[in-house]
This record gives C-alpha cells, sequence and structure tokens, in this order.
C-alpha cells in the first residue's frame, strides 16, 4: 500500500497535469488522483464553475471517479494525491470514503483542513476511520501555479 517518495512524485506530478486543465478551463487550478495497487483508478480538477456545483472540488470529482470504477462509495486501501490541501468539505469526503492516505502539495492559509485551519486529516478518534496525511509534496510549484492564475485575474 505504501508508495515510494518517487513513486509518491509521479503522482503528484500527474495530479499538476489535472491542475493545468482546470486552469486552461478558467477554474483554481487544482488537480487529484485516487490510487490503488498502484493504478490510477480516479482522476479530478477543479470544475465548480463549468459544472455549476460547489461541490465540483478536485479531490470530490477524483473521489467519485474512483467509486465508479470500484463500484464502491468506500475507498479503502487507496491514496489521493491533491495540489492543494483539501477543505473542510473534500476531508469530510475523503474520510466518508475511507481513504487510507492523502498526500498534498501547497497549504492552503485561508481554508486548509489538514492543519493550516482546521484539523481534520490526518483523521483522528473522533471519526469512524483514520486517514493518514502528508503535505508539501512539490508545494513549490503547484503554488506558483496557483499564483500565477490569481496573478492574471487581478
Amino acid at each position: 500500500m505504501t508508495a515510494s517518495i518517487a513513486d509518491d512524485e509521479a503522482y503528484m506530478r500527474r495530479a499538476l497535469e489535472l491542475a493545468r486543465r482546470a486552469e486552461q478551463a478558467g477554474e483554481v487550478p487544482v488537480g487529484a488522483l485516487v490510487v490503488a495497487g498502484g493504478q490510477v483508478i480516479g482522476r479530478g480538477w477543479n470544475q465548480p464553475i463549468g459544472a455549476s456545483d460547489p461541490t465540483a472540488h478536485a479531490e470530490v470529482v477524483a473521489l467519485r471517479d474512483a467509486a465508479i470504477a470500484l463500484e464502491n462509495y468506500r475507498l479503502p486501501g487507496t491514496t489521493l494525491y491533491v495540489t492543494l490541501e483539501p477543505c473542510p468539505m473534500c476531508a469530510g469526503a475523503i474520510i466518508h470514503a475511507r481513504v487510507d492516505r492523502v498526500v498534498f502539495a501547497a497549504p492552503d492559509p485561508r481554508a486548509g483542513a489538514a492543519g493550516s485551519v482546521f484539523d481534520l486529516l490526518p483523521s483522528d478518534g473522533r471519526f469512524n476511520h483514520r486517514t493518514a496525511c502528508e503535505g508539501g509534496l512539490l508545494a513549490e510549484e503547484s503554488a506558483e501555479m496557483l499564483r500565477a492564475f490569481f496573478r492574471a485575474r487581478r
């Protein structure tokens, strides 16, 4: 289940590619992957504007994709890679889906739920599932993409 650092970096680079899709669509550039057994089973990028869906964050889209692939809303044995620290909504979905591990790139000082603002991930005894969480992998690449996106819109 545990991926190597090289595997983690390769998956995060793929998540960054998905973030570029969001950016090209005019959405905040965040991308996410769900991996099980060395295979990508879910992909997502931010699309709340295009989908007219406030829940269509990259993580939720990737979780939905993975759940369809596995034909199960529970995703034990999976790792979610995401280019920005999950928000509280996404952290709740991650815990509810029983994702084993989250790896994120850049911290989110406004709404991060993995320690930046809220402490939902890593999940602890308050929840009926424990999700491990690691942050900072390729953080600067993700943060620069986000900064450039918002600079271009100001």
